[in-house]
């Protein structure tokens, strides 16, 4: 779209030498089969562990889409963002802990986080953490499901809520928002509960605590405008990230497995309209809600632009945020800073062995979301052949 195509301003903050690594990168990413080879390499625990390969990985993907191995690395590059209008959201993006003790280690961290944010509140303006990086997925999943729990499971649960209640006290005490990440749908209403909890709590004068809805599900736009209810009769503000979806292979595989009705929209059209309604019906109750359109799709992000203008919000309102992941869709990202709105990258940090699972997704979204690679190519090209005439 006309609206975000002007590349001189998107990759302002790349050399040539980064756009011709990028070029590469996507090529590469954009073929189906090479990127399934990847995803089965990369699953093998030693992999990255051989000496040529970390290398490799630190100069490619993982540049492009993480924004260091510590929070040091990260805040540099989230300066670096700043002065191009664009904030950045710090994501732990360390994945499959499953004991206490590695549990709350993540806690601890996002605890550290909110201290940064605090510390840094132009460039940092949340904090975001993974409900499954604060207990088990079947533990969620009972809770969800009210049903019976061991002694063992029972204290499980209560350890999780203690977590939730822990880093949301600590956000509200520093007033610091905080986001919860959307996760399977057979987990998800667990974490709806406790972010529910959470926000009755602490989103009594202004929105602290958000939660995460995945438009691909058929049930989340009912669900937004039951929880919107909820909140006006009993008083408190609510605030949900956005997104279309990341899990629908798997969500469609045991649904077919165990023989429930599957969750996800028919069809990607089906997706693409509860995410634009969704952001209808929160700008219309900006009010008592607050909105973060986490999206790479241009006509939703201009029509959000155009929903603001025809309900007289400013574009630096703080009820309302767009959001893209770090290295994908700098047109949209960069665009929206220089006009003055509020826009945030998911910025991720971890060593590169710990974020695999992460970056593998990226791959795979890349791979499997219509267009997206190939936008991507045609954007940097167009920079590139820009540079040239120069």
């Amino acid at each position: 779209m006309a609206y975000f195509d002007d590349t001189q301003t998107a990759f302002k903050l790349k050399s040539n030498k980064d756009l011709k690594k990028a070029k590469l990168l996507f090529k590469l990413m954009g073929n189906p089969f090479l990127t399934k080879l990847g995803t089965y390499f990369f699953k093998i625990p030693f992999v990255t562990d051989i000496p040529f390969i970390k290398p490799i990985v630190r100069n490619t993907i993982y540049n492009q889409f993480v924004g260091g191995v510590t929070t040091d690395e990260c805040l540099i590059v989230a300066k670096n963002l700043y002065r191009s209008g664009v904030r950045s959201i710090m994501d732990y993006s360390v994945e499959g802990q499953s004991t206490d003790e590695e549990f709350n280690h993540v806690k601890e961290e996002i605890l550290k986080l909110i201290q940064i944010a605090k510390e840094n509140p132009a460039e940092i303006p949340c904090v975001v953490f993974k409900p499954t990086g604060f207990g088990r997925i079947d533990i969620y999943e009972k809770a969800g499901n009210n049903l019976p729990m061991a002694d063992h499971e029972m204290k499980s649960w209560e350890n999780i809520r203690k977590r939730y209640q822990e880093v949301c006290q600590s956000a509200y005490d520093n007033g610091v928002p905080i986001m919860a990440d959307a996760e399977d749908s057979w987990m998800q209403d667990a974490a709806d509960q406790l972010m529910d909890e959470m926000m009755q709590k602490f989103n009594k004068e202004r929105c602290i605590v958000w939660s995460t809805l995945q438009l691909y599900r058929h049930d989340r736009l009912s669900y937004l405008q039951e929880i919107y209810e909820k909140a006006k009769n009993e008083n408190y503000l609510i605030g949900f990230k956005i997104v279309r979806g990341a899990y629908m292979e798997k969500e469609w595989d045991r649904a077919k497995e165990m023989g429930y009705r599957n969750p996800i929209q028919p069809n990607k059209e089906a997706t693409d309209r509860d995410f634009n309604q969704a952001m209808e019906f929160m700008v219309e109750h900006i009010d008592r809600i607050s909105l973060f359109a986490g999206t790479h799709n241009e006509y939703s992000s201009e029509l959000l632009t155009r929903l603001m203008e025809e309900h007289n919000i400013q574009k630096d309102d703080h009820r309302i945020w767009f959001g893209q992941l770090y290295g994908m869709s700098d047109n949209i990202s960069f665009i929206l800073g220089e006009k003055g709105y509020n826009v945030a990258k998911y910025l991720p940090y971890g060593p590169i062995k710990k974020v695999m699972p992460y970056l593998v997704r990226r791959a795979q979204e890349n791979t499997s979301v219509a267009g997206q690679t190939g936008r991507e190519l045609s954007l940097i090209q167009k920079e590139i052949n820009r540079r040239k005439s120069k």
